[in-house]
């Protein structure tokens, strides 16, 4: 009974939705404020309706109902409860539902807080939101019903992909859903303000905080999902430029074009019409994204179906949207007031190199990452190819180089007209410690590649640059140590947060140059009591046992590190077999710290009567690799310290009275 009832909250979400893509915009062209304020209401009853819709499914995987088709398929009675619980989004049917019901309430935060919103904007924003809702439930119900009935009902489930059963995997997807899914509000404001005809410094500052929010969010995502493969996996990487991880890459790199492009709206009030193209290509690439992912296109760990039926779906949703807004864009566009002139050198001008460095690393990416499967359309599958690390190393990085450089020099130029010369004079602290960051890594690692004291240096230059920026905001040093303190609480959060999503980008750096250049390896057969030198490092498999966890075998080897016959560490590491499933995973014995992690792999036992009772063990030293994820959170707090600052919850300015259908003379601009 409680899932007919999902299901029956479900199709009224569907009517609701069709309701919000209608009366909304009605009333906004007619701007009659009843039909208007639809909108509101009928977003708030959406995301009632599917949050309902969610709790049964829920009580579906808790309760192990196995008469439901996607909790037979994906879960099993003798899964821990969290395992259960995420189950109810680790498969296609589940994790559809959790990406309407996060856009439902991205919907219904609008329509509660959106109390500054102009009413005819915010319809139209509503409705646009309501549109994408109501295609993905449509999506939902006809194709990926999660409430479809078994009959007879089995006895029991054939359980969760084991290598989703982590906790790590529990959360990243919600995360990650509401980045992808954020997205989709500044979409909405994008078309929203075509179809009204008006972008301005108000819209510029309406549009951030959602951005804001997306990013921070599919920053922790990402950063969560790549955890999660160093430890789970046992290849020892964090990033292996799996299609499925760039496409939740290429609307991060979109987004934070995006991020950079809005700031420049709300403060200069220009850069409108490349603001609205980005916002319309971001929420672009998280549809690609739910594409690859659901099309069958693509076999990964990461991916859900594979029924090529669904992806056809899913194809026309993509087409319809992202044609139409480009369409949209293209009829609209030209007719859009310029804002204020400024000089290739200013704030204006670094947030514009900026923002076609990220678009350019962006386009690479997606390249990279469509090109084999295009190929192989063209081909008839008759050709395949791999793009992999050394095509992205290439082609990538390169394009990280001048961007960082510009990361830290453009907060210290004036918007509209800078002073390079005073600007690089305040960066000469970063320009000594990025200098003594590249000699030290070459007198410390002399033997590692050439350009890694290089990549370090850049890290300084950057990490020390956003200190200097930040200090000289409150006059660090410069004044009594009280009123550092006043300025401190004085400041904006926002440049608070910016400072410390570029320090978290400068120790992500670190951490990558250190595991990427530094990293030593070890692969040997070893049999318990035996000892293998290895990098730095002598490597002795005290023992394997074995033993049954909840709904696992696992054997359970535990390696000995040692330096110069001087214990350093001990790893315990596991193979785990699900017999509901017949899958092995790897868990890897990792000993963490600030310098870098020991992490130890046993893998297969032997098969041939001389290699019985030997192991397959797999030692790697990863210099830094904590700095990565150290980064990444510091990026995503920075993020929500940026989202916490007043100004975003005051409200905007009040809207010039100018439409942006009316071409403004070219002297103007």
């Amino acid at each position: 009974m409680i899932a007919e009832i999902g299901q029956y909250v479900l199709i009224i979400a569907l009517v609701l939705a069709a309701i919000q893509s209608v009366v909304p915009l009605w009333g906004a062209a007619r701007d009659e404020a009843r039909l208007m304020v639809v909108g509101d209401r009928s977003a708030i009853a959406q995301a009632v309706a599917l949050l309902i819709a969610f709790a049964a499914l829920t009580h579906g995987f808790i309760t192990s109902d196995f008469s439901l088709t996607v909790v037979f398929q994906n879960s099993h009675s003798l899964k821990p409860m969290l395992y259960k619980v995420s189950g109810v989004w680790g498969n296609h049917e589940g994790s559809m539902l959790l990406w309407v019901l996060v856009l439902a309430l991205f919907s219904a935060t609008v329509a509660i807080f959106g109390q500054n919103l102009p009413p005819t904007l915010k319809a139209r924003v509503l409705a646009i939101q309501a549109m994408i809702g109501f295609a993905f439930l449509a999506f939902i119900i006809f194709t990926s019903n999660p409430f479809a009935r078994l009959s007879p009902v089995p006895l029991d489930g054939t359980g969760l992909n084991p290598l989703l059963q982590d906790p790590g995997l529990a959360f990243h997807p919600p995360l990650l859903y509401l980045g992808y899914v954020g997205f989709s509000m500044a979409f909405s404001f994008a078309i929203a303000a075509l179809v009204e005809g008006r972008v301005d410094a108000a819209w510029g500052r309406w549009v951030r905080p959602w951005t804001l929010a997306a990013w921070a969010f599919l920053t922790g995502g990402i950063a969560l999902g790549s955890w999660w493969a160093y430890y789970e996996l046992g290849w020892g990487g964090w990033w292996f430029w799996d299609p499925v991880e760039n496409a939740s890459f290429m609307p991060w790199l979109f987004g934070t074009a995006l991020l950079h492009s809005s700031a420049v709206v709300e403060k200069r009030d220009t850069l409108k019409s490349w603001t609205i193209l980005l916002a319309i290509l971001t929420f672009s690439m998280s549809l690609l994204g739910t594409f690859l992912v659901r099309s069958g296109v693509l076999t990964s760990v990461h991916t859900f179906a594979t029924d090529p039926e669904r992806g056809v779906f899913i194809l026309a949703i993509l087409a319809i949207a992202i044609g139409g807004a480009l369409i949209l864009f293209a009829l609209r566009a030209p007719g859009m007031k310029g804002g204020g002139l400024f000089a290739p050198v200013s704030r204006e001008g670094a947030l514009v190199a900026n923002n076609m460095l990220l678009t350019l690393a962006a386009v690479t990416v997606l390249l990279g990452t469509l090109y084999p499967l295009i190929l192989e359309a063209l081909s008839g599958g008759q050709s395949r190819v791999s793009v992999g690390p050394p095509f992205f190393n290439a082609t990538f990085s390169p394009i990280m180089v001048p961007l960082v450089l510009l990361v830290a020099l453009g907060p210290f130029l004036a918007w509209k007209r800078g002073n390079l010369r005073m600007a690089f004079g305040k960066l000469v602290p970063a320009a000594i410690g990025a200098f003594l960051a590249i000699i030290i890594t070459y007198l410390m690692v002399p033997g590692g590649p050439a350009l890694a004291p290089l990549a370090m240096g850049l890290a300084a230059w950057l990490g020390i640059g956003a200190i200097s920026e930040w200090s000289g905001r409150i006059r660090l040093f410069r004044s009594h140590p009280r009123d550092a303190l006043r300025r401190i609480h004085e400041l904006p959060r926002s440049a608070s947060g910016m400072t410390m999503a570029h320090l978290g980008l400068a120790v992500m750096i670190v951490g990558i140059t250190g595991s990427s250049a530094w990293r030593a390896e070890l692969v040997t057969t070893l049999v318990p009591g035996q000892t293998a030198e290895g990098p730095g490092y002598a490597v002795t498999l005290e023992s394997v046992i074995e033993g049954r966890g909840a709904n696992y075998i696992f054997e359970r080897g535990t390696l000995l590190i040692t330096d110069g016959g001087r214990p350093v560490a001990k790893l315990n590491t596991e193979r785990r077999f699900f017999p509901v499933a017949n899958q092995t995973t790897t868990e890897a014995g990792i000993r963490t710290t600030i310098f870098g992690d020991l992490y130890g792999v046993i893998g297969e036992r032997g098969r041939t009567p001389e290699t019985a009772d030997a192991w397959t063990v797999k030692f790697f030293v990863n210099p830094l690799v904590p700095w990565i994820w150290l980064g990444a959170m510091l990026m995503a707090v920075g993020g929500f310290l940026s989202l916490s600052d007043r100004r975003h919850r005051v409200g905007a300015p009040r809207r010039a009275a100018t439409a942006l259908t009316k071409r403004v003379p070219d002297s103007a601009e």
